[in-house]
């Protein structure tokens, strides 16, 4: 006698025509930053379940929001449904462009619930030092100091540091160029202390074994860093240094931008480094209230101020 599956056992599946799309929007997206892809196709994916057996280029906007619903209801926060809403209208504008009998963009005027915005809690600048100032000769530790001296001089995102071939690294003008999200480039500099640790670095990391050529941190086998070894070994030193609490990577970016904000007051420039699109962005990076952020706003930006009547 054959085994019956369970309903509750089966694997949902996405309908043919859908996988189709989604294969293509896979290699549409290959260059990606790696995580930006995964968090793209994860969401797509989503879509295609709870889209079932229809095409999505026949969904229209009133069942987008149904799913958006749906999911909401189960459980998922404003900034995931914010993400969520993303993707899709990146999967949308891509099939737009194939030209598979799309009448219209689905995704147009539709918005996530608002997500409620939390701070990030920083360093203080003492704290931020002693958690940099990594020491003693063993190889892993001068690199560790030289990834945590640049993600604090730099204000780098977990990816972007993980990412960071040394050809994209100058040490004599003390730049180095990321690919930030929406493989956006910028250009941020780079302070002397985390040039001359870096320094440090290169050589240690020319005598590892097998090392990959462009990466600029690599691990014990020679394979280019990950971001969750970067979170391990943070939190490991952030103990070892006396810190007395949980650090990760995303407290050095905003200690960076509070430090550098609370000693020039120049937002635009912490906007830059970030690599923010906004000034609303960059308000999460702060603990300035907006309306110092809408006047640093109105002098740094020359086309912000308002004609008086």
């Amino acid at each position: 006698m054959r085994k019956r599956t369970s309903p509750e056992l089966a694997v949902p599946r996405v309908a043919p025509a859908n996988a189709a799309h989604l294969a293509a929007f896979a290699a549409h997206l290959d260059g990606r930053p790696a995580n930006t892809r995964a968090a793209y196709l994860r969401d797509a994916h989503a879509l295609a379940l709870l889209a079932g057996d229809a095409d999505l280029v026949v969904l229209d906007a009133r069942e987008l929001r149904r799913f958006l619903a749906t999911l909401h209801g189960r459980g998922l926060s404003g900034r995931s449904l914010s993400r969520a809403l993303s993707s899709w209208r990146a999967l949308y504008r891509f099939l737009l462009d194939r030209d598979v009998g799309l009448a219209g963009d689905p995704c147009a005027g539709l918005k996530a619930p608002k997500a409620t915005k939390r701070l990030p809690s920083a360093l203080s600048p003492d704290e931020a030092v002693r958690l940099v100032q990594i020491p003693g000769g063993d190889p892993f530790a001068v690199r560790d100091r030289a990834l945590f001296e640049l993600a604090y001089s730099s204000g780098l995102r977990l990816a972007e540091l993980a990412g960071i071939d040394v050809s994209r690294l100058d040490l004599v003008t003390g730049e180095v160029r990321v690919w930030g999200k929406g493989a956006k480039e910028r250009i941020v500099p780079v302070g002397a202390p985390a040039i001359a640790a870096i320094r440090a670095w290169l050589p240690v990391r020319a005598g590892i074994p097998n090392a990959e050529p462009e990466a600029l941190f690599v691990g014990r086998a020679g394979k280019r860093i990950t971001p969750r070894a970067i979170e391990r070994r943070l939190a490991e030193w952030a103990v070892k240094q006396g810190l007395g609490r949980h650090v990760h990577p995303h407290m050095l970016r905003h200690s960076f931008a509070s430090h550098v904000l609370q000693s020039s007051g120049d937002l635009r420039a912490v906007q830059e480094m970030l690599g923010h699109a906004s000034i609303a962005s960059t308000q999460v990076y702060t603990h300035l209230d907006f309306q110092y952020l809408a006047k640093a706003y109105d002098k740094a930006h020359p086309r912000a101020k308002r004609s008086k009547r």
